[in-house]
């Protein structure tokens, strides 16, 4: 169960129907989880139905395996939710794969795939869902991206991609729909100790990551909370993330020049690969 502290945050806000897509793990499990401690009507999404039978039963809760490359898959599990829940006043995009690798290393079909669910899937999403919030002049819709969005890094290209694809997409949803009476929030946390990271650790685990231990789930989470009820675009959490995302910016010369002097041995050094 949620925290006291986490279920007043989180219900506190408008929102009482939540489509959370990657919720059989990580951000999107929890999101999901600490939507029904506060009371909230929840449909769960994900490719995994083990996954999300961690989330248990509930009257407020269905579970849908849905695979979010398939636009018509997504469409009919939004339809589904309205007619049983009733009007989606959330979205929280939380589905994504993190395999790292060099550009030149990792497959490109791989590549493909990293973008298909991190990026396509969000607009499939999207479509599925915002007309009609927007039609009603209610609701919210997070994306989940990352400091990887903000700030390219070796070893993270075809992440990167997506993930600024991710930020792109969604400030220019904001920006188009102002004033429409939906909130749009773009979260962009550094390492989250979630089990993505796996995916990373069973691939390249550049240096660069090395820097600070990954931050919390729930952190990441209540910064939410906070910002969507300001009405804040940019969720940044983590102690060092706005501070990378103004270095990029401002001197992107120097962040590479870190970046390389940290990952100054080749993608087959063996600091880089999986150790037995």
């Amino acid at each position: 169960m949620a925290s006291s502290s986490q279920q007043s945050s989180v219900g506190s806000s408008t929102a009482s129907v939540w489509f959370v897509t990657g919720a059989g793990s990580g951000m999107g499990q929890l999101a999901a989880r600490r939507a029904l401690d506060a009371g909230h009507k929840v449909a769960a999404l994900d490719v995994s139905q083990a996954g999300l039978d961690q989330l248990g039963a509930s009257d407020k809760l269905i579970k849908l395996v849905v695979d979010v490359t398939d636009m018509a898959a997504v469409s009919e599990a939004a339809k589904r939710t309205e007619s049983e829940l009733g009007p989606i006043t959330r979205v929280m995009n939380a589905a994504a794969i993190m395999p790292l690798g060099p550009v030149l290393e990792q497959p490109a079909e791989i590549a493909a795939k990293i973008m298909a669910i991190n990026y396509q899937g969000l607009v499939h999403v999207a479509h599925a869902t915002l007309p009609a919030m927007l039609a009603r002049g209610r609701g919210e819709f997070v994306s989940f991206a990352s400091l990887a969005g903000l700030m390219p890094t070796i070893y993270v290209g075809a992440y990167n991609a997506s993930k600024h694809a991710v930020t792109a997409y969604t400030e220019v949803l904001a920006q188009e729909n102002r004033g429409k009476g939906v909130k749009f929030c773009c979260i962009c946390p550094p390492m989250v100790a979630t089990p993505l990271l796996d995916q990373a650790r069973n691939t390249v685990w550049p240096r660069l990551f090395n820097l600070l231990p990954p931050i919390t789930p729930d952190s990441v989470l209540d910064l939410t909370e906070r910002k969507l009820s300001r009405g804040r675009f940019w969720v940044l959490p983590g102690p060092i993330t706005p501070a990378v995302g103004w270095l990029r910016r401002f001197s992107p010369t120097l962040t590479w020049w870190l970046n390389r002097w940290l990952e100054k041995h080749g993608p087959t050094d063996a600091l880089f690969k999986k150790r037995a």
